[in-house]
């Protein structure tokens, strides 16, 4: 009995150090985690006139391509999410930063290993002398031989978490995942963004060549007619010089675009994971629809934009790195226990008398480091401010985008109103002077510059439409993607509160 109770008494004692440190570790050394105070205005300051659109028009958030009626890009899309190698790269990170967090949590438990070993070993047989101390001398004889030892041995580890370190360390590891993912999904919009700008892009051009052949079929056909009439003796050989110089410039313009949509649809084949030689889009009538966007309220752009949420997580990560880094300065306490089996015989290996065990706790603590641990600290604490100021620096560049994109479309649709009376007025001159061509009280000349200025507004409307179209892919961007129409509905726009 009393034998019993000795060896059970270290058990005991260890057991009470484990309830004790539970109970120390209800709170983790270092600060908690505040967000950093940042200016939020109350209202965009382009944000002036503008609706929320209707829900209706609108499609669940992530989708926002679907806001551009296009069937072709949502296919897109939707291959870019499945074959793009930049995001494979963004999400093997994600999934590095998700077993980081999952080898963090298995701090909290105990490790148990097991070890078998069989050792062989050797020494000499030679003769040592020994003087005494009255002055005598023995001889002993060293026996030689390889003897054999065989260990089975069960061993248990656990780091008492009594200051928090392992628990700052768990939030540092889980902030920094959940920043891998914000990223993933930074990385996710901004080749979203990208695959739909360079297809809208495309879609003008297409546009723009259809109106270059419907005017070269027309500016062939004016010269047709003008060498008629010169062999008829109506005109000069100046005018026929003029109609051709006109049609072949624009037969020019038109081969130059092949080259700017080939590198547009390089680039999405690229996007979409296929080599440029195996890609191909078809030309199709018409232009993607322009969408509304609703208006948003700036304190829902910082919970909206994953770069935001990324330099949000970077603070927490970093902020938890502090207790990890004080953690050091206190002593840290491990129980461990071993048991198994010894011999120097295999065939009595494993029997009671061959049996051993043991069992303790462990106090570890740094008495004296030169200062390397507040090194450490400091490192983290200067890591957490330049976090902060990254954080901050984020959310000002959100508002600066959200703003100048505001402003683009806003002129831009003024610009097009002022554009299109512009054509309204080209095509009228041409008309005119086309007539008055026909009846013979202009020369030629006119009627090339009223061509040639109908076909330059025709052109400019048309990289207008391009522009806006994309500026309107860059602010939905901005605003973080896609959005909840039923959350939207939630809203009132001259209030501050989120939905």
């Amino acid at each position: 009995m009393t034998a019993f109770a000795t060896s059970v008494k270290p058990l005991r004692h260890a057991v009470v150090l484990a309830l004790a440190g539970l109970l120390l570790g209800g709170c983790a050394i270092g600060p908690d985690y505040q967000r950093p105070e940042q200016s939020v205005p109350a209202q965009f300051k382009h944000a002036e006139g503008w609706t929320l659109a209707s829900p209706a028009d609108l499609a669940q958030r992530g989708d926002w391509w679907t806001l551009y009626g296009d069937a072709t890009l949502s296919d897109l899309q939707q291959r870019l999410d499945v074959s793009n190698q930049t995001l494979a790269q963004s999400v093997a990170q994600y999934r590095q930063a998700q077993a980081l967090a999952r080898g963090a949590r298995s701090s909290f438990f105990p490790s148990v290993n097991l070890n078998t070993s069989k050792t062989r070993s050797g020494q000499g047989g030679g003769s040592s002398t020994v003087r005494l101390s009255d002055g005598s001398t023995v001889t002993s004889s060293g026996s030689g031989g390889i003897s054999k030892s065989y260990d089975a041995s069960l061993g248990v580890n656990w780091e008492i978490d009594l200051w928090g370190k392992l628990r700052r360390q768990l939030e540092s590891d889980t902030a920094s995942m959940e920043a891998s993912a914000a990223d993933l999904a930074a990385a996710r919009l901004s080749l979203q963004s990208e695959l739909a700008q360079n297809y809208l892009q495309l879609r003008v051009l297409d546009a723009q060549k259809r109106l270059l052949d419907a005017t070269i079929a027309a500016y062939q056909r004016a010269l047709t007619l003008t060498e008629n009439q010169y062999r008829a003796g109506i005109v000069t050989r100046a005018d026929v010089a003029q109609a051709t110089t006109q049609l072949k410039s624009t037969q020019a313009q038109a081969i130059d675009l092949r080259y700017q949509r080939a590198q547009l649809e390089n680039a999405i084949a690229v996007l979409v994971g296929v080599p440029p030689a195996e890609f191909s889009l078809a030309e199709v009538d018409g232009l993607p629809r322009l969408p509304s966007v609703p208006a948003l309220l700036p304190s829902q752009l910082l919970e909206r934009r994953p770069d935001v949420a990324s330099a949000e997580r970077n603070v927490m990560a970093a902020n938890a790195r502090i207790g990890v880094a004080k953690a050091a300065w206190f002593p840290s306490l491990s129980l461990s226990a071993a048991g198994g089996y010894r011999s120097g015989s295999l065939q009595d290996w494993i029997t009671t008398p061959n049996r051993f065990w043991s069992i303790g706790p462990e106090f570890a603590m740094t008495l004296f480091d030169a200062g390397l641990i507040r090194s450490q600290v400091d490192q983290a604490e200067a890591a957490y401010d330049q976090t902060v100021a990254t954080y901050r620096q984020t959310v000002l560049d959100s508002f600066r985008e959200a703003e100048d994109y505001m402003v683009q479309l806003d002129v831009l649709e003024e610009e097009s109103g002022v554009q299109q009376e512009a054509l309204d007025a080209a095509r009228e001159a041409l008309r005119l002077v086309t007539n008055q061509y026909r009846a013979g009280t202009v020369d030629y000349t006119s009627v090339v510059t009223s061509q040639a200025t109908a076909l330059s507004n025709e052109r400019t409307l048309l990289t207008l439409m391009g522009t806006r179209l994309t500026a309107s892919v860059q602010l939905i961007a901005a605003l973080g993607g896609g959005w909840d129409p039923e959350r939207l509905e939630q809203v009132d726009p001259e209030s501050e509160e989120r939905p």
